[in-house]
């Protein structure tokens, strides 16, 4: 049996990045066979990702990669802000977003077969939950994009636009301003009714005659359709004037657009 040295634990902490005491343990178990150590960590750390699952993952970064006419956005969880920061974690997200960009693959279940074995080497290093939340893959020209401190993610897609400021402008306003539709016919029914019956609500506790009720509920609810869509909204880089005002002074038209912002 070989003796467990300081030396011995030193090298398996350095290859595994485990803690001090599983690879004691480990080297312990194994009669300090390195390669066998491994592999004992390794099913320590399918236990650790397994008892992980259940722990919130509510931080984390945001990764954007562009590959040809393809760019891939992906929002990958854990949960520390110490964590996210972490070279390990950060590494991890690049692998997975290149993989993403290059292989155009957004089925997140695939996603997470195809680096199960990193996720959980990782897991058991960090001793924390890692969780691929959800992926956008934008296809074809005049594609802008915006990262803020890894924490706020930006696709955006406009018709031919040579003005690669204003784009980007855009993405910046989307990141800032949180638009959850381009125009106020692309919001759902059910939510324009649950929000007309609660100003409405509010509205009549003002004690007021019902045609007057009723205009200052349409006044509330023209001011909701345009902070929850992109086109209404006054654009941060001129207040004095909103986004679809300003797209169209420059000839140009927003296909779509994705936000993504940790934890949200």
């Amino acid at each position: 049996m070989k003796t467990v040295t300081t030396l011995l634990v030193k090298k398996l902490r350095s290859q595994t990045g485990a803690g001090i005491v599983d690879c004691k343990k480990a080297l312990i178990e194994t009669k300090g066979d390195i390669e066998k150590s491994i592999d004992f960590l390794r099913k320590i750390g399918q236990v650790k990702a397994s008892r992980k699952q259940s722990c919130i993952a509510s931080n984390g970064s945001i990764f954007i990669k562009v590959h040809n006419m393809r760019t891939a956005m992906l929002e990958l969880n854990c949960e520390t802000d110490f964590v996210s920061k972490e070279d390990c974690f950060l590494s991890f997200g690049k692998e997975i977003i290149n993989y993403v960009a290059s292989e155009n693959v957004k089925d997140i279940k695939f996603i997470q077969d195809v680096f199960k074995r990193q996720r959980v080497d990782l897991v058991s290093r960090i001793n924390e939950n890692v969780v691929l939340r959800r992926i956008e893959i934008f296809e074809g020209d005049n594609i802008s994009s915006y990262l803020h401190h890894n924490r706020i993610g930006v696709l955006l897609k406009t018709t031919l636009c040579n003005n690669k400021v204003l784009s980007k402008n855009l993405a910046m306003h989307i990141a800032a301003s949180k638009p959850e539709y381009l125009r106020s016919d692309l919001i759902p029914n059910t939510v324009i009714e649950r929000e007309y019956n609660i100003q409405l609500e509010l509205a009549k506790k003002s004690k007021k005659p019902e045609s007057i009720v009723e205009k200052i509920v349409k006044g509330r609810m023209l001011k909701f359709a345009s902070e929850k869509c992109l086109l209404g909204q006054s654009f941060i880089f001129n207040p004095e004037k909103n986004v679809r005002d300003i797209i169209l002074e420059n000839d140009i038209n927003i296909v779509k657009f994705t936000r993504f912002e940790v934890g949200e």
